[in-house]
């Protein structure tokens, strides 16, 4: 069996999550955006401290599923868990809270408030009546930025910037990150920096990370590859190297 066909039986990513708690779990998932069918048939499970990686060509569904596991977007089939609680028709009150107490995000617009300081913008989940946070200077200095609380987020660059988004994913303790391109605006030794910080999240921490992204480097950090094709999962596996990244992609996009 070639590489490429090993990637698209469904049983190699299966077998390893029996017996794993699922953090996110879509079963049968599809949303259409009128004509368009953005996610056919999606189900993928992730278990506690994984390291996933989405990648697709443009117009692949990779945002969309994103959005739907967190709970940003409604499915118009099939079922979605978050955080050990089925969402697919939950309140929007509800499913609020449930963001906000166990879910981070980490865009690559960084989605801070520059006119408040690093550790206002930190802070801001518990103050809107999230979880009691951790130590802000303590995550602070676990992202490299240690001494920086009372810098406006104005002033920082973007590497700067991103480590602040991270740092807010982290504060609440959550038991997923959903990051979407998150080193996009960076150059190559920067978002190198950033996705350390989002393995360390899952190594030292637990966390679970659901990343899109379009670079084969940038997806090599992860432990799990979801390849999508036409909103379908056309292959799901452990991570390979960068190269073997780019070549599963092009294989899967053609």
């Amino acid at each position: 069996m070639d590489r490429v066909s090993a990637l698209l039986s469904p049983d190699r990513a299966t077998a390893r999550l029996d017996g794993m708690e699922s953090v996110v779990e879509l079963r049968g998932v599809g949303r259409r955006f009128r004509p368009v069918e953005a996610l056919r048939e999606v189900s993928l499970a992730v278990p506690a401290g994984q390291f996933v990686a989405v990648m697709g060509s443009t117009g692949s569904g990779k945002s969309t599923l994103l959005h739907c596991a967190a709970g940003l977007d409604r499915a118009t089939a099939g079922r979605v868990w978050l955080a050990g609680q089925e969402i697919t028709r939950m309140r929007e009150a509800k499913l609020t809270r449930l963001r906000r107490d166990r879910v981070g995000f980490v865009f690559q617009s960084y989605n801070l408030l520059s006119e408040l300081s690093v550790r206002q913008n930190v802070l801001l989940p518990s103050r809107l009546g999230g979880p009691r946070p951790r130590d802000a200077e303590q995550v602070l200095a676990a992202v490299g930025l240690g001494g920086l609380g009372r810098r406006p987020v104005g002033e920082l660059s973007g590497g700067q910037r991103q480590r602040v988004a991270i740092a807010r994913a982290l504060v609440t303790e959550p038991a997923v990150i959903f990051a979407d391109e998150p080193t996009g605006a960076l150059d190559p030794t920067t978002g190198a920096q950033i996705l350390a910080l989002l393995r360390a999240a899952v190594d030292n921490d637990g966390v679970t990370v659901v990343m899109v992204t379009h670079d084969p480097a940038s997806a090599a950090w992860s432990d799990r590859l979801v390849l999508l094709r036409e909103g379908t999962v056309a292959a799901d596996s452990a991570t390979p190297d960068a190269a073997a990244i780019g070549a599963d992609l092009a294989a899967v996009s053609s």
